[in-house]
């Protein structure tokens, strides 16, 4: 009953080692270092050595096997448990180093990208900076130019304003000078008008004195040529005194 109690926890002992060696080779060949590691560890646990004690032979005898053997197989059931999860606590750390080791790639592509972004921005902000600079040059230029148009304005205003003022001041003279002289214009026509009416009223006056003169000395004529007629009819009838009365009478004229 020992023996085939022995044999089958044997048997499964071997199958359960057998099992789990699987995982463990595969775990080993991708991870060798760790395997290397773990074999360069010291070995603190040694082995007591047997020795041929009355206490040995007693602990090694058959009624102490299958108990020992008993214990055995719990604390090797346990240690592989323990060993499962231990396996099973690596897989998920590497499965997390995994993920991370993506995260951490991820973010390093990201972070390249972004420094290119960044890269890229920079050189927009160099460009846009020499642009400013040179609209900048550009107003400066323009402001200079627009100071230098001032100030040349300002100049020829207040030469323009200078001449105008002495246009106007001419002006003003000449308008007085000119009503003066229309004044003084005025003035004397009136009295030349006054003269001319004076004029032609002594004109008139002479006019009539003349008329007048005329009109006597018509009939101053008259009486004379009428005395003439009646002297004449008085003496002698000869030719040569009424040819010589008419004669006389023209020569008084």
């Amino acid at each position: 009953m020992t023996k085939d109690t022995e044999k089958k926890s044997m048997g499964w002992l071997k199958g359960v080692l057998s099992n789990q060696n699987q995982p463990e080779q595969a775990s080993l060949e991708e991870h060798p270092s760790s395997e290397v590691t773990e074999k360069q560890q010291p070995n603190n646990h040694e082995e007591p050595e047997q020795t041929d004690t009355p206490e040995n032979k007693h602990l090694f005898s058959k009624d102490n096997q299958d108990k020992i053997a008993s214990d055995l197989i719990v604390s090797l059931e346990n240690m592989l448990k323990d060993r499962e999860l231990i396996l099973y606590k690596n897989n998920g750390l590497k499965d997390q180093l995994h993920t991370a080791n993506e995260t951490i790639n991820r973010y390093k592509h990201d972070e390249v990208k972004k420094d290119q972004l960044i890269q890229d921005k920079n050189k927009e902000i160099r460009e846009l900076e020499g642009n400013l600079t040179n609209k900048q040059m550009s107003y400066d230029q323009l402001l200079e130019d627009y100071k230098e148009y001032q100030s040349t304005s300002n100049s020829e205003y207040e030469k323009i304003s200078n001449d105008l003022e002495t246009e106007s001041n001419k002006y003003n003279k000449l308008n007085e000078e000119s009503t003066n002289a229309q004044y003084q214009s005025m003035l004397k026509i009136k009295e030349l008008e006054e003269k001319v009416r004076n004029l032609e009223i002594e004109n008139k006056k002479y006019n009539e004195q003349y008329e007048k003169i005329t009109d006597e000395k018509a009939e101053l004529m008259q009486t004379i040529n009428d005395f003439t007629e009646r002297m004449s009819f008085s003496f002698s009838p000869k030719t040569t005194a009424a040819n010589t009365s008419p004669e006389s009478a023209d020569s008084s004229d």
